[in-house]
């Protein structure tokens, strides 16, 4: 079966394109349909080809985080059922049967909510050059993938499409909301994790770190927007072959990321002539298939 790399909804009009999703509006002026496509990213590079499937997959676990944590956090999510969605959508329900969502409009806040229990990826870069984790000091001695001393909330710019997302520190994040609003956002953060943290053990799986992102309505109610516990956004570490000192096999794209970094991809660079380079990078067939069955074995684990 083919990826959907771009979804195709001539008449409805097209609001912005994401890494992953397409986001068009509707007859509603309070709703917004979300599309997940097949697109897949890394270091924030949009790759040429997709992964089969892969929106679905995402649509799937997110339904089923944005259900399972609705007493913590109330989400932008209204429905997942072409038959409860306007007209001008349920025409498209070849195309979008499994990978939309019906939800509430809101205003994005410009930060990316990122928890980190465990030392890993751009944190565990920083703690070996400074032994700080986004300006947090901790202490010397953690190694690679090392559970952290108490969940860390580690904000992060969000950038526009092409830009990098860039690690800030918790009060620069504060300055960029406001104190009330980061201490808000922080605290929920903290909670959503713990929360999917503890649902993850039971299911033999670690979850390492997580990125959320909120937003607030017309009326200034804080919601769950976007994704949320991906293997896009998260990083899931099976628990029975778990060893702190190294990195760890993943559920997540750090497989796709290793397979560029080995193939010679560097990030920031533009395509080359051969296409090996930047957005010009093409996934090789194994690689876009082992990619696939690690999405769907996390979805698995994690909704069984």
């Amino acid at each position: 079966m083919a990826a959907l790399q771009h979804s195709d909804l001539p008449d409805l009009q097209l609001i912005s394109k994401g890494k992953v999703r397409d986001i068009y509006a509707t007859s509603s002026p309070d709703l917004l349909l979300f599309v997940a496509t097949d697109r897949i990213s890394a270091y924030d590079v949009i790759l040429q080809n997709g992964i089969p499937d892969k929106g679905k997959l995402l649509t799937q676990i997110s339904l089923f985080w944005f259900h399972k944590l609705q007493p913590i956090v109330p989400n932008h999510f209204i429905t997942a059922n072409i038959d409860e969605m306007p007209l001008e959508v349920q025409k498209y329900r070849d195309q979008l049967e499994g990978r939309a969502m019906l939800v509430r409009k809101a205003r994005v806040i410009p930060i990316e909510a990122i928890v980190r229990g465990y030392l890993s990826g751009s944190a565990w870069a920083e703690y070996k050059k400074s032994g700080t984790v986004h300006g947090i000091k901790l202490p010397t001695g953690l190694l690679e993938s090392q559970k952290l001393p108490e969940p860390l909330f580690t904000p992060s710019t969000k950038a526009e499409q092409g830009a990098h997302d860039e690690n800030i520190s918790p009060d620069r994040a504060a300055q960029l909301i406001g104190q009330a609003l980061y201490t808000q956002i922080s605290s929920l953060s903290l909670q959503l994790y713990a929360a999917a943290s503890s649902h993850a053990s039971i299911h033999n799986l670690i979850l390492a770190d997580t990125k959320f992102e909120f937003g607030l309505t017309h009326d200034n109610q804080l919601i769950l927007i976007d994704e949320v516990l991906t293997p896009d956004s998260s990083r899931y570490w099976p628990l029975e072959s778990y060893e702190p000192g190294k990195p760890q096999p993943s559920f997540d794209k750090q497989y796709l990321r290793d397979w560029l970094v080995g193939q010679g991809f560097r990030k920031g660079l533009e395509s080359g002539p051969e296409g090996k380079e930047g957005e010009g990078w093409v996934i090789d067939s194994d690689v876009v298939n082992g990619t696939k069955e690690r999405y769907a074995e996390a979805v698995r684990l994690l909704t069984r």
